[in-house]
């Protein structure tokens, strides 16, 4: 039988099997898909045998460029892509280097070829935004990947130019210099591991550094090719003959080469002179190519170690700034070390960072996300703001103010008005008494105070002011949110701003805090406020009144208009 029931078309496969499991040509997967679109769709199977098309698509493996996935594969090519690129020019220079390890160079030349194959498939299908959706569709990925220029250099470093040892034999190494098609991958690996490393100017030193020396590598290599070419020790500026056992050892060759390129990229010199024409212009090429090298290194190296350097030269000249100005205003010599000392302290600990400065180019959605991530867990411990609902807590962690105190600050006093609360991340504060020297109790981290006073409950027998003397014990780490913030933050809460007043109503109750009598007694600034609301709302309900009655007799007057050239074709009519 057949059901009528349309089956949506999603690809242009088709297929058409029984549903019945025991039916050989039935296989597994497709039966499930088919009970999958038939429980979707309520069929109703009245026989065992049950025969329709089905249209469905397969899963094809897409790659995202910003997962680790994605980074982990691109250090496995930039292996080979690495190897490739030390390793065949000495191979093609150095016969005994290529003789020697023959195996050796069969087994990792067509490894890398394997993994140089896998990687062009592997760009085949890794994705990129378009709308700023990841595509994952696998036609529109090849067309995307066959319009790259590296598209090319991928074909070309794939091409069996082995091919070629066939009739001239393996050790003529120079075949595969198509390989080094893929050094983009390497760069690539090279600019991802900056971007992911928490060390970028070391890293920069070392890429740097290592550049260089793959500079001066191929110029060693260059340097005994020419000279096998001119003949060894034809004279004093070629490399010496290698008929002497010392100078025909492998080892001695390559060290030689690369003594005598560095000596002269670093234009050091202590060279033997060149004699032939040929020698000169080498020589000229080389000196040319040193000079480029040392503006670069230092260049890059100065830029980096400003780069380093940036963040002390920036907190050296605040601290010289707040010294001038101590100085000019003959601040006591005491409170000056205080200062001097609080800076250091900022400094030892990395407490220099403005979190403001910092994330002010990322967007609000991220600042919120870094924000809930480092202290909600601190926020949440206090009573007043538990259960508090979510929009209201990101709110205020974007409001939290990172404070750091001195040994024996006071963070308040008895009696002063309270504008902020405080929530101690790190370090130790003493409740003590007007004398200064009683300790009553100490307050370590994720303890709090200040939060009633900020609220502004109506009858709080203490008011807004600080009921105790608090003192930092050794240097501390408290964040501070303001009243002001408080308030602008309920505004758009307004019946968070209604719990967190009862909660904290509660809180004074049970403590014997509060003045019922006082409390329930009307805020006359509370009513002003209240009468000058309603009478705004009354002048915009009036507004708005008015606006109807006009628009209403306007329409009035365009139905009676229109009523009368009615009547008056009617009358012509007749």
């Amino acid at each position: 039988m057949t059901n009528d029931k349309e089956i949506p078309v999603e690809s242009q496969e088709i297929c058409r099997y029984s549903l019945d499991p025991t039916v050989a040509r039935c296989p597994p997967l497709l039966y499930r898909c088919l009970i999958c679109v038939n429980k979707k769709t309520d069929y109703k199977l009245t026989g065992k045998s049950f025969e329709f098309y089905v249209y469905f698509r397969k899963e094809v493996w897409i790659i995202d460029p910003a997962t680790d996935m994605y980074y982990q594969w691109l250090t496995i090519v930039a292996v080979p892509a690495f190897y490739n690129l030390m390793l065949l020019v000495p191979r093609c220079v150095f016969n005994d280097l290529q003789a020697n390890y023959a195996m050796l160079w069969m087994v990792l030349d067509y490894t890398s070829d394997v993994i140089y194959y896998i990687d062009t498939f592997v760009r085949s299908r890794t994705g990129f935004l378009e709308q700023g959706l990841l595509v994952k569709d696998p036609v529109k990925l090849k067309e995307h990947y066959r319009a790259q220029k590296q598209f090319k250099y991928d074909i070309i470093s794939m091409i069996p130019t082995d091919l070629a040892f066939i009739p001239y034999g393996y050790n003529n190494p120079e075949f595969r210099f198509n390989r080094l098609g893929k050094m983009a991958r390497l760069f690539e690996f090279f600019d991802r591991t900056e971007t992911r490393t928490n060390y970028p100017n070391i890293f920069r030193i070392s890429n740097l550094v290592l550049y260089i020396l793959i500079i001066i590598h191929w110029n060693a290599c260059v340097f005994y090719a020419l000279s096998k070419l001119l003949g060894f020790g034809s004279d004093t500026w070629v490399y010496p003959n290698i008929t002497d056992p010392q100078m025909g050892q492998l080892s001695r060759k390559y060290v030689y080469c690369l003594y005598w390129s560095t000596l002269t990229l670093t234009t050091i010199g202590e060279t033997p002179p060149p004699v032939r024409d040929i020698e000169y212009l080498f020589v000229v090429a080389d000196f040319l190519t040193g000079v480029l090298i040392f503006a670069t290194i230092v260049g890059n190296v100065g830029a980096m170690i400003s780069n380093m350097n940036a963040a002390r030269a920036e907190f050296q000249a605040k601290i010289d700034s707040i010294k001038q100005y101590m100085e000019f205003r003959k601040v006591s010599k005491v409170l000056e070390a205080r200062v001097v000392k609080w800076f250091d302290y900022l400094w030892t600990e990395k407490k220099t960072c403005d979190e403001k400065e910092v994330l002010k180019n990322l967007p609000d959605k991220l600042k919120a996300e870094i924000a809930i991530n480092v202290h909600m867990e601190t926020l949440r411990k206090v009573r007043i703001f538990q259960d508090c609902e979510a929009g209201l807590l990101i709110e205020l962690v974007l409001k939290l103010q990172p404070q750091v105190f001195s040994p024996g600050d006071y963070i308040c006093k008895k009696g002063d008005i309270g504008r902020e609360m405080y929530i101690i991340k790190e370090g130790k504060l003493a409740v003590v008494a007007d004398d200064g020297v009683t300790q009553w109790c100490v307050l370590s981290d994720g303890a709090y105070f200040g939060d009633l006073s900020i609220l502004g409950i109506k009858g709080s027998k203490a008011g807004n002011r600080r009921t105790a003397n608090i003192r930092s014990v050794g240097y501390s780490d408290l964040f501070a949110l303001s009243k002001d913030d408080l308030m602008d933050a309920l505004t758009e809460y307004p019946d968070a701003k209604y719990a967190l007043e009862e909660k904290g109503k509660a809180i004074l109750m049970k403590d014997n805090l509060i003045d019922e009598e006082l409390g329930n007694r009307a805020d006359p600034k509370e009513m002003e406020n209240k009468v000058l609301t309603m009478e705004t709302n009354m002048e915009v309900m009036t507004i708005k009144f008015t606006r109807m009655i006009a628009e209403w007799a306007t329409y009035q007057a365009k139905v009676k208009q229109r009523i009368s050239n009615m009547e008056a074709r009617v009358m012509k009519d007749k």
